[in-house]
This record gives C-alpha cells, sequence and structure tokens, in this order.
C-alpha cells in the first residue's frame, strides 16, 4: 500500500490486477483488456470499409463490360450508394461491438428490441431529420433528379455533384469549394446536364467591314471547326447581326455540342474565328484615338 499525505491510498493487487484508490477498485487488467478490443474493433472496422469499398470499385468497373450495363455516370452513383450503406452497416455493428465491452451481453437483447420499434425509438432521439434525408434521397436515385458527375444547381449553390449518400449529397462547385447539402433541404434542382448545350460566341468586326463578307469568313471557320470535332452536335453558324454598338456590329454565332463541353468548344471557337478575321484582313472594333493637329490628323 502507498499512501500519500493523509488523503490518498493508494493499494495495487498485482496477481489479480486490482487497483483501490481510497476504497475505489478497479480492474487494471480488465480495463487494458477491454481497451485492447476496443482499438482491434476500430481497426477491424477501418479495413472492413477500405476492403469493401475496393470490392465495389472493382465490381462497378467490371459490369461496365457486361452487354447491359449502366452509363459511367449511374454507376458511379450507385457505387456511391453502396459505400455509404456499407459504411453505415460497419459504424452500426461497430457501435454495438463497443457497447458491448461497457455494457455486456445483455445490450443485445436490448438492441434487439430497438431495433423491433426503430420507427418509435428514431423518432424520440429526434431522428426525424435523418428519416427525410434518407427517404428524399432515395425519391432522388428513383426519379433520375441528378448523378454523379452532373452539373447542378440546388437552390442556390451550383457545381459537380461528386457523391450521393444515404443521408448527404456532396457538390462542389468551380472554386474547388465543396457543398454538403442534406437531402431533405434539397427542394428546388436544375440539372443542367441533361441534353446537348447550345455554345454562343458573338463577333464584334468593325463598321467599315462588308458584314457579308465576314459572315463567310465566319461560316467558314466554323465548318473547318466542326470537321472533327466529336463534341458537335449541331455545326455552329452564324446567326445573323444581333446588336449595332457604339464601336462595332456585333454578329452572333450559335451551335450545340455534347454536354459539359461548352466552355472549351466556346473558348477555341473564339480563338479560331479571331485568327480567321486577322488572316482576311477584316478588323474588329477597338478604341482608337485620334489626335487632330491644324489640318493633319494622327
Amino acid at each position: 500500500m502507498i499512501i500519500i499525505g493523509s488523503f490518498l491510498k493508494i493499494d495495487f493487487d498485482v496477481e489479480k490486477g486490482i487497483l483501490s484508490v481510497n476504497g475505489i477498485t478497479l480492474n487494471v487488467y480488465n480495463g487494458m483488456y477491454i481497451t485492447i478490443k476496443i482499438i482491434l474493433i476500430f481497426v477491424i472496422m477501418y479495413v472492413a470499409i477500405k476492403i469493401t469499398n475496393k470490392l465495389i470499385d472493382k465490381t462497378i468497373k467490371k459490369q461496365q463490360q457486361f452487354r447491359f450495363s449502366l452509363d459511367k455516370k449511374r454507376s458511379k452513383t450507385l457505387g456511391a450508394i453502396l459505400k455509404s450503406i456499407v459504411k453505415y452497416a460497419i459504424y452500426f455493428f461497430g457501435i454495438i461491438g463497443i457497447l458491448t465491452q461497457f455494457f455486456g451481453s445483455k445490450l443485445l437483447s436490448t438492441v434487439s428490441l430497438g431495433i423491433a420499434s426503430v420507427g418509435g425509438v428514431a423518432i424520440g432521439f429526434g431522428a426525424q431529420s435523418l428519416i427525410k434525408d434518407i427517404i428524399n434521397g432515395c425519391f432522388i436515385l428513383l426519379e433520375d433528379q441528378f448523378v454523379v458527375g452532373d452539373y447542378v444547381t440546388i437552390d442556390d449553390i451550383s457545381g459537380i455533384v461528386e457523391s450521393i449518400e444515404l443521408r448527404i449529397t456532396k457538390i462542389r462547385n468551380f472554386n474547388g469549394d465543396l457543398h454538403i447539402i442534406p437531402n431533405s433541404k434539397i427542394t428546388t434542382i436544375t440539372n443542367h446536364s441533361k441534353g446537348p448545350k447550345t455554345i454562343t460566341v458573338n463577333v464584334g468586326i468593325a463598321y467599315e467591314e462588308s458584314i457579308d463578307r465576314a459572315i463567310n469568313v465566319i461560316n467558314s471557320v466554323c465548318d473547318k471547326f466542326s470537321e472533327k470535332n466529336e463534341d458537335i452536335i449541331e455545326k455552329p453558324k452564324v446567326n445573323g447581326v444581333t446588336e449595332l454598338t457604339a464601336s462595332g456590329i456585333t454578329i452572333k454565332v450559335v451551335g450545340k455540342v455534347k454536354n459539359m463541353k461548352q466552355w472549351q468548344n466556346e473558348n477555341e471557337l473564339r480563338k479560331l474565328i479571331k485568327e480567321g478575321l486577322d488572316y482576311a484582313k477584316i478588323e474588329i472594333p477597338y478604341n482608337k484615338v485620334e489626335i487632330i493637329r491644324g489640318d493633319k490628323v494622327e
């Protein structure tokens, strides 16, 4: 026995592993055994999630080789859902295993009763929002509102869908920010990934240039641009003169491309049109400064 002052008395039985502090006894060996088992449960949970995620990825990739298979976006969505289900299932059984170490096997009978009345227990613990998240997530999938990889706007958040899970949806915007939205909070959805996308390029030319000649040059550039471009759905062409500005004439070019390919095709088409106009020596409008000195104009 170790006595520290007149207030703290410590006694430790090495053989039995019983630690007594001022009359309060603890089984050190049993505590260490429980701690090791809890650590082992965490390790098993981590390894199980990693292994099942790899198996799901492998299965999803393999199914794409079948005659009847899901497209790439749908397979990614299905994979994310399966991973979410497995993750929550492993968490559930892991937590039950940890609690069993503290409360014993009697906990299992209590859990069984709880599962039998899961609806009442969930509501009793204020899990209405969790149930709404899961139900709304199921409707999103069943109604094919959006899938992983789609460009969507949910309320005032726009971005690419990175993951759809049982409870949440993850969207990454073009700045790289990741938005995590509970499925129950998703009310208004705009899916920008349904069908081909329109590309629009406005081209300005100077008033001194011939409109018809400029249109012919632009249409010629659009023809060459569309020849070997696999993204083109509807070949771009001049839609007409849309505006007469203070500095020049605006000619509108319109076409249709595959979804999510609109930005890069618009950028490339602008570049080619500029090069085509330069080659044809057709001037585009820009600010000019004229200096008048007597009879001379510079």
